[in-house]
């Protein structure tokens, strides 16, 4: 059933998610290998960025991830820069309770994500960027059968070293075939 699995139900995020997202985005372990931009914010400007970025743009779905059984939220999972005339996107995946982590939820997600994308957006294209440290989610995005497209070299400064940022994407038809 579309935007849920056994495990886990996706919801539209809402503006009472903003103080959830706010403590998921001043932990500095959750956002470190998925912003490029570590930074503690302010209550009123995660506020906003939900407000504006994340419910305001006619270019992106958001959508909050819940544990099935108690409906406790896992994390968020994004399409954004949705381009229609040519049917592509980016998507995005954050786990913010470590709980879940390594547990299958974000593989989960995004096939809960590329499920809606494909099927019912009819999107053509759905690409990602990743840092090229976070080898666990590059797994995970291969095994989805995303195809690495390019790579943006050293531009990513983390902790005193440079990384690549890889480009991922996959297309329609590759994923309807899996």
């Amino acid at each position: 059933m579309l935007f849920e699995s056994s495990r886990m139900v996706l919801r539209k995020m809402t503006e009472e998610d903003a103080e959830l997202y706010h403590i998921w985005r001043n932990d500095l372990e959750v956002m470190r290998s998925t912003s490029p931009f570590l930074d503690i914010y302010h209550f009123e400007a995660t506020k906003e960025f939900v407000n504006q970025v994340i419910l305001g743009s006619h270019t992106s779905k958001s959508y909050m991830m819940l544990e099935r059984k108690t409906e406790t939220p896992i994390g968020v999972t994004s399409l954004i820069n949705i381009d229609y005339k040519n049917r592509n996107a980016e998507c995005i995946i954050d786990i913010g309770n470590k709980n879940y982590w390594g547990k299958g939820y974000g593989a989960e997600a995004l096939k809960l994500l590329l499920d809606y994308a494909f099927l019912e957006m009819n999107l053509h294209r759905v690409s990602l960027r990743v840092f090229s440290f976070n080898q666990r989610a590059i797994k995970l995005y291969e095994k989805v059968g995303f195809q690495h497209e390019g790579r943006s070299r050293q531009s990513l400064f983390r902790e005193g070293t440079w990384h690549d940022v890889i480009h991922m994407g996959i297309l329609q038809n590759e994923y309807v075939k899996r």
